[in-house]
């Protein structure tokens, strides 16, 4: 859970600027997602990553596919046009470590989970 992760970020930050929000439905609608870009602009505007709990398949603007159908926790840690298009920061795999996916598709990846942001 989402909700794990946000106390940790919490005290080892020092601070409590990071909050969890939770996206409970199977795809995220076009008011969650505007919420995502506006959280993913704002904390990395205050130079922290918003932490994400993501399940299933999604694709990157590249068209490749990253799949975790049980679960992974990925990093946003950019953004451009806007926040219409985000940075990820993956440890899954070396070879594709950061990629950029639209804030719409990192939405629904989120679906039935979370993310925190500040």
């Amino acid at each position: 859970s989402i909700n794990d992760i946000t106390p940790v970020l919490n005290k080892e930050t020092g601070k409590n600027v990071y909050k969890s929000v939770e996206i409970n439905s199977a795809k995220a609608d076009t008011k969650q997602a505007d919420k995502l870009r506006d959280d993913v602009v704002r904390t990395v505007d205050d130079g922290r990553a918003v932490v994400a709990n993501i399940a299933g398949t999604a694709t990157d603007t590249d068209g490749t596919t990253h799949s975790f159908e049980g679960g992974h926790y990925i990093s946003v840690v950019g953004y451009r046009d806007g926040g219409k298009t985000v940075t990820i920061a993956d440890s899954a795999n070396p070879n594709t470590a950061s990629y950029r996916m639209s804030v719409d598709n990192l939405a629904n990846w989120i679906a039935t989970r979370g993310y925190t942001a500040s």
